[in-house]
């Protein structure tokens, strides 16, 4: 994805949320994990990372055609974290919590509430791809969660 494309992408994203936080863009996570975005709460401020955008949406689709909409539905997940009114409440929570189980409850509502926000900010992309990103992005914290319940 060239950075223009990106570029455009998050102007338009910007906008359309009017939240008044800062994306940066750069090409991967530092420390080699396939992070594709990731919203910084102390600084309101997002970091697009495009190579991993790119190689995840390899390993999801198997190829770089939808790269764009990937792009945007992970920019509007980060800027569903930043307009998140329950985030800073969410977070104070899951650090002061002990307990597994209610870390990984507080860890799965934090970011199925990103995701309830980018859905409402990108409708026009197709219904049975944002759920593929989505149900891929949440199996690492709900099957924690199903196993606590199974435990309990």
């Amino acid at each position: 994805m060239e950075r223009n494309q990106a570029e455009c992408i998050v102007a338009e994203l910007l906008q359309r949320a009017d939240i008044g936080v800062t994306v940066k863009l750069e090409k991967r996570f530092p420390g080699g994990r396939l992070i594709g975005g990731k919203y910084a709460m102390n600084a309101h401020a997002i970091t697009m990372y495009t190579d991993t955008i790119e190689t995840q949406c390899i390993q999801m689709f198997g190829s770089v055609e939808r790269v764009e909409e990937y792009f945007m539905v992970v920019l509007a997940h980060e800027i569903g974290h930043s307009a998140d009114s329950e985030l800073l409440d969410l977070s104070d929570a899951l650090e002061q919590e002990s307990g597994l189980g209610a870390r990984q409850r507080l860890a799965l509502q934090i970011e199925e509430n990103a995701w309830n926000y980018a859905l409402k900010l990108v409708p026009e992309i197709e219904a049975t791809f944002i759920s593929a990103v989505i149900e891929e992005s949440l199996v690492a914290y709900r099957v924690p969660v199903m196993e606590q319940s199974d435990i309990a």
